[in-house]
């Protein structure tokens, strides 16, 4: 399992305390500092689209307008940060944020 996010992000940090005490042991990548490989950028676009963009960030809110109409990869390319997070990569299938139907896949029960 591996996490793209940010170690700084409460809903990251909450994601993988409750992922560890549920018995994965993810691998964090974090978007600031790490970066996001080009095949695993190239996936989360292909699964999500505009929804991998987090227009609650205050990344996005930086933007200037013609930033914020670039198609996604493209602002993921430059600004990793303005990506929803998490995402999680577990054994090949994506998911994006940490709701309760996602924490329902990864920790039981029902969304």
């Amino acid at each position: 399992m591996r996490i793209f996010g940010l170690k700084s992000c409460d809903t990251c940090r909450k994601a993988l305390k409750a992922l560890a005490a549920a018995g994965y042991d993810p691998v964090v990548i974090d978007v600031r500092t790490d970066g996001i490989p080009e095949a695993d950028l190239l996936r989360i676009i292909g699964a999500f689209d505009a929804a991998a963009i987090n227009r609650a960030s205050t990344t996005w809110r930086a933007l200037s307008e013609s930033q914020k109409a670039q198609d996604p990869l493209t602002l993921l390319r430059a600004h990793p940060t303005v990506m929803k997070r998490p995402v999680i990569d577990h054994h090949g299938t994506l998911t994006i944020g940490w709701k309760p139907e996602v924490q329902a896949k990864y920790l039981g029960g029902t969304a």
